[in-house]
């Protein structure tokens, strides 16, 4: 299929599906955002990017940190139900985008976090949108990166991490519908790059 075309497709469907995702999928996510914080450290002032970012269920976990924090989706409806997420919760510092995750309107070295939860599988090319992801990345930056299981085999989801150079420090996979990957630049690392261990 087109990337485009699916693009496209993605775009309606969550738009369509956007003041019931929450009802639906919240629960799930929270799941997945929680299992990737667990190795995460956020320091004030950092720069958090949410690839992705729906209804915006990310930003409830940045309530009482001062950082500044974007939110990036495809969709113009989830984002509408993300900028009233904010308002409800008073959520500050929090700026949302609409753009395409593989085309992201930021410079390099961008951020200190990102996270990419629920988002490969709607990537036509999910190889370009990682490297996108760790385009936007600081040199020491860590990423939290999401794949379905039902989408991705295990071994599949590794090696498209080792494909772009990510080095995951720590991996999530138990009780979740997704694996969810805590990645750093291996780019970054000034030693060779061997990949990591077998999972």
């Amino acid at each position: 299929m087109n990337g485009w075309l699916k693009k496209g497709r993605v775009m309606r469907r969550y738009d369509l599906t956007a003041e019931m995702y929450d009802m639906r999928y919240a629960e799930e996510q929270a799941a997945k955002i929680r299992a990737g914080l667990k190795h995460v450290k956020i320091e004030k002032d950092e720069r958090v990017l949410d690839v992705g970012c729906g209804t915006g269920i990310l930003f409830n976990y940045f309530l009482d940190k001062r950082n500044l924090i974007v939110g990036l989706d495809i969709s113009k409806k989830t984002l509408l139900q993300a900028k009233q997420h904010i308002r409800e919760k008073k959520i500050v510092n929090v700026h949302l985008v609409q753009a395409d995750a593989d085309n992201m309107p930021f410079g390099g070295n961008a951020f200190s976090k990102v996270f990419a939860i629920t988002v490969l599988q709607n990537s036509p090319d999910p190889t370009k949108t990682l490297t996108e992801i760790k385009r936007v990345g600081i040199g020491n930056a860590v990423f939290v990166v999401s794949g379905l299981k039902s989408i991705f085999r295990k071994p599949a989801f590794i090696r498209m991490l080792r494909t772009t150079h990510l080095k995951t420090v720590a991996f999530e996979e138990n009780d979740l519908k997704c694996y969810v990957a805590v990645c750093t630049d291996a780019d970054a690392d000034k030693q060779p790059y061997y990949g990591e261990a077998e999972w």
